[in-house]
């Protein structure tokens, strides 16, 4: 066993590029806020990065996926399909325009939303599906699409955990009609907070836009003719933006190389289900994440608080939105329920070493009584 490190957390930001060069550069230009070049060229190369023309950069994740449901009209009386096992802002977004979020189960597999269970989610009130890319792997997003067209239905991608990741070839983000990341700290790139809108649809970039400086247009900027937000991200955080995002291949490849390093070290260990890769996906790893099963021996919460005492940071999956109190709706999602109470995120950062990872493997199988 290798020697035990002082602490290893389960995510921390990589910033090894021109992030302080760029930073220092916006600084010394005077322009901080939200005007600057820094801005423009990050959403113009971050939506090319995507495959699509148009990008809206906003101050975090939560407020573009508020943002384009607000370009879309979406509000009162209309209900929205969210997957139940994600992030909390997901569903929260949907709320804020009066929307009534609509839960769905999970994929046993890929632990994303379920088509079929989809499919069967759609009312004539229904306005939107939102296939989130949980952990970084793709949603199956052709059945979704071949739902949303039959009912004339929005498909829009929630990306916040899987910049770059792949599905059928093409990345995240130009999959769906819209799509939103989240650039916080922990994400696989990062402005330290973040986000942006991404889209074919040139009347939605703009009308986003429009929106997220508080309902005014360029050439009248004190003529405010709607009710709009102040969602916008700052020159800083897109200066940050751009360094990360010349790096994003490197990083997204040492996520892979040690999820290849977990898989070859965890692999067969009873009552531990690892990550989810598609044959038709390219996961991107944003957590390493495994399911703990009765076969292991001991219960997930003991797991982790093992790990925590040898100096390993963990997290919990997310709770099931349906269970938490304010979106109780007495449903019955047992695939997200039971991934909910079992999975575990490992350490997954970019700048982890071969050495933690070992260390971390170690202390796995010593808890589960296997062998390295």
């Amino acid at each position: 066993m290798t020697d035990e490190p002082t602490w290893i957390p389960v995510a921390e930001p990589l910033l090894a590029g021109n992030e302080l060069k760029y930073v220092t550069d916006c600084v010394q230009s005077g322009w901080i806020s939200s005007l600057g070049k820094y801005v423009r060229d990050f959403e113009q190369q971050f939506a090319a990065y995507c495959g699509v023309r148009y990008g809206v950069a906003t101050f975090n994740g939560t407020v573009a996926l508020h943002l384009l449901m607000l370009t879309l009209n979406i509000g009162p009386g209309d209900e929205v399909i969210v997957p139940s096992l994600t992030y909390v802002a997901t569903a929260n977004a949907v709320r804020y325009t009066g929307a009534t979020p609509v839960f769905v189960d999970s994929d046993p597999y890929t632990w994303n939303i379920d088509p079929q269970r989809v499919a069967e989610a759609v009312t004539p009130r229904t306005r939107a599906i939102v296939a989130v890319h949980l952990y970084g792997h793709p949603a199956d997003m052709d059945p979704l699409r071949a739902i949303a067209d039959t009912h004339g239905l929005f498909l829009l991608e929630d990306a916040a955990e899987a910049h770059g990741a792949c599905y059928k070839g093409r990345r995240v983000g130009g999959l769906g009609d819209a799509a939103i990341f989240s650039f916080y700290g922990n994400k696989i790139i990062t402005t330290g907070e973040g986000g942006i809108l991404v889209t074919d649809n040139q009347a939605w970039a703009e009308r986003a836009f429009f929106l997220e400086n508080q309902g005014r247009y360029a050439d009248n900027p004190y003529w405010h003719p709607e009710v709009g937000y102040n969602y916008r991200m700052t020159n800083i955080q897109a200066a940050i933006g751009l360094a990360q995002l010349e790096q994003i291949d490197t990083m997204i490849a040492r996520r892979r190389e040690n999820a290849a390093h977990y898989n070859r070290r965890l692999a067969g260990v009873p009552g531990l289900t690892l990550p989810p890769n598609a044959d038709w996906a390219e996961n991107v790893y944003w957590m390493y994440s495994v399911v703990i099963g009765d076969e292991f021996g001991l219960p997930r919460d003991e797991v982790r608080a093992r790990l925590r005492a040898a100096g390993i940071d963990t997290r919990p999956f997310f709770y099931p939105i349906h269970t938490l109190p304010m979106y109780q709706t007495g449903q019955s999602l047992p695939v997200a329920e039971d991934l909910g109470r079992r999975g575990i995120n490992l350490p997954s950062a970019a700048t982890l070493t071969p050495d933690q990872i070992d260390y971390i493997c170690d202390t796995l199988l010593t808890l589960a009584g296997g062998k390295s």
